[in-house]
């Protein structure tokens, strides 16, 4: 269960142009990711990228696209797995979908209040 900090820390990370950018693509499987074939598969989902296709979208070294990745599974809106040479970056469903679940609750509660509002017009 995400706290306060933890919601927060989601949004500061988010609230950069090139982390939101960075995340939006992993999220949409927006980066593909070269695995050797003659190499043993892993237990890594298809949806996985690595931080070198990320890379190859930005005019950012390597250091810094390292440091946003950072950022953002220090906000727990991404897992990073390492294996062998590569490390592979996929969205963390679970902080996304109680994310959405707070955003639905604050919907929910604004439209609850505006319905009573309404109602204590007439």
């Amino acid at each position: 269960m995400l706290d306060m900090d933890d919601k927060i820390k989601i949004f500061k990370a988010l609230g950069n142009e090139t982390r939101f950018k960075i995340f939006k693509n992993i999220f949409t499987g927006g980066y593909a990711c070269s695995i050797d074939d003659k190499q043993p598969k892993d237990d890594i989902i298809a949806q996985a990228t690595c931080v070198t296709s990320i890379a190859e979208h930005f005019d950012f070294a390597l250091p810094t696209i390292s440091r946003h990745l950072k950022e953002l599974k220090d906000a727990k809106i991404i897992t990073m797995t390492k294996s062998k040479n590569k490390i592979y970056i996929e969205p963390n469903i679970e902080t996304m979908k109680e994310i959405a679940g707070c955003f639905e609750t604050l919907v929910k509660e604004y439209e609850a209040g505006m319905m009573f509002q309404y109602d204590n017009t007439k």
